[in-house]
């Protein structure tokens, strides 16, 4: 991407969050929307928006709100970023974050396990060197 896109792409996500922290009078957008980027195509005609959700449940019809309420936001932007032309926007769900979340969550699994294996691993050893040693001795 150039630098242009990458400058009208950051305007835009600045001006997308402030229509949205405003709220939407849909009655299906619910829950809390999170910009968390935006790629604008090089000849400006479109651009897409990534945004998270949060609870999971009210995704689908958030994003079905979103997208009914484009040209709107649209509308909005166009008031706070002057451009010649204003991209087409288009909300797509960013599950990064989520995927994220899972990753740390399945991490934090694995060193759980392996601290109660290591605590559990030297007295199981001992108790076998015990036992070991007594069955040598006879």
């Amino acid at each position: 991407m150039k630098r242009r896109t990458l400058q009208i792409g950051s305007e835009l996500e600045k001006a997308i969050n402030d229509v949205l922290a405003r709220g939407l009078a849909d009655p299906r957008a619910k829950g809390l929307i999170t910009v968390t980027g935006v790629e604008v195509v090089e000849d400006l005609s479109a651009a897409r928006v990534m945004v998270s959700i949060h609870p999971e449940e009210h995704e689908k019809l958030t994003m079905h709100a979103l997208a009914s309420a484009s040209g709107y936001l649209r509308r909005e932007v166009m008031k706070r970023v002057h451009l010649r032309l204003m991209p087409v926007l288009i909300f797509k769900l960013d599950t990064g974050l989520k995927n994220q979340a899972k990753v740390f969550e399945l991490l934090g699994k694995i060193a759980e396990e392996r601290a109660a294996l290591e605590e559990k691993g030297p007295a199981t050893e001992q108790s076998e060197d015990q036992s070991g040693e007594s069955g040598a001795g006879t």
